[in-house]
């Protein structure tokens, strides 16, 4: 039995990682990680499930639809489907499916996306339903250095969220989150609906969020953090060679962590391997452990290609990285210099 954490006032027990669908969604759109294999994909999220996984985590726009339609696949006739976690809030191009989706919440839009999303899934409640990112009107291009910009086009946070209340006591979805959102729109939602959950990066590279996941502790608001691994730059595995490697397809290739931060981010992966070899577990489950004893944090959104990755990370929710542990990983992000935000957390220990 994997262990589990509540996820906020939500009434659901969620184990503490979560598969995560993003990597599986295949090629031909602008945020792909590249060709993979859909029986291969399947048979992972299977696998997770098998393994005692209870969540999986989506969105509509992962692979332009293809994601969800995965999940419903892997999930179809089980007769105890783990919870589905989706997004919405990123419209893409049907005749361009390669240009970069737009972030738009209009009352509408979100309607239709949910409907959709059911649909794809084969469910008939979303059980987590979340908004993606906040709603600028514009495209979501990565920039390095921020995501969109802010136009006349934008609906206000206290609309759409109205509307995502408006769906969880309709009974489409069971609880609402916002992805990507900083504490003053936290807090402005709050003041609509409470958030059920959150879900910021965070990784031992990205602890950007560290504001948001203490916002949420304080409010009774679950946190799923994705990027655990900061997409595979903490696996141990990870190498400059890969790193090059990279297609065009992929959205690493032109990222600042696995460019002008590489070197960095792989000096801090190396530190974590002392660490596993002591525990006798992968350097992957360190850094997902390192995110899970972060105060506030309830699960770690994961990511698989196959079966066999999973099993380099299920037993994350398990480690129970010591005081020492933690001072040691702490240290080697200040060394490193590796990404932003705090190295320890205040109570971590």
């Amino acid at each position: 039995m994997l262990a589990k954490h509540a996820l906020g006032r939500t009434g659901m027990e969620i184990t503490r990682v979560g598969f995560g669908s993003w990597v599986v969604a295949g090629s031909g759109w602008m945020f792909s990680w590249g060709d993979t294999d859909d029986a291969e994909s399947v048979s992972a999220i299977r696998h997770a499930i098998d393994s005692g996984v209870n969540w999986i985590d989506t969105a509509a726009v992962y692979g332009l639809g293809h994601a969800e339609e995965l999940v419903g696949k892997a999930i179809a006739n089980l007769s105890e489907k783990p919870y589905v976690f989706t997004k919405a809030g990123l419209v893409w191009d049907r005749d361009n499916p390669s240009a970069a989706p737009r972030r738009i919440m209009k009352p509408a839009s979100v309607r239709r996306e949910v409907e959709d999303s059911l649909r794809r899934l084969g469910v008939e409640r979303i059980d987590l339903h979340q908004v993606h990112w906040p709603d600028t009107g514009e495209s979501l291009e990565y920039a390095g250095d921020g995501f969109g910009a802010v136009s006349p086009n934008a609906t206000p946070l206290e609309e759409y969220w109205q509307v995502m209340a408006d769906l969880k006591a309709e009974g489409k979805v069971g609880a609402i989150g916002l992805s990507n959102h900083d504490v003053a729109q936290l807090a402005a939602a709050e003041k609509i609906a409470h958030v059920d959950a959150i879900q910021p990066p965070f990784s031992a590279i990205n602890r950007s969020a560290a504001a948001e996941v203490a916002w949420a502790a304080a409010n009774g608001t679950g946190v799923i953090a994705y990027s655990p691994m900061q997409s595979g730059l903490l696996t141990g595995a990870f190498t400059a060679e890969r790193a090059a490697s990279l297609g065009a397809d992929d959205w690493r290739s032109a990222h600042a962590d696995f460019t002008t931060g590489l070197a960095a981010n792989l000096r801090l992966a190396d530190a974590l391997k002392p660490i596993a070899a002591r525990h006798g577990v992968s350097v992957a489950e360190v850094a997902i452990a390192w995110v899970l004893a972060w105060p506030g944090i309830s699960g770690a959104i994961v990511g698989a290609r196959t079966a066999s990755q999973v099993d380099g990370w299920t037993g994350a929710g398990e480690l129970e990285l010591t005081a020492a542990d933690l001072d040691e990983i702490g240290a080697a992000i200040t060394a490193t210099g590796a990404g932003t935000g705090p190295a320890k957390a205040r109570n971590a220990g």
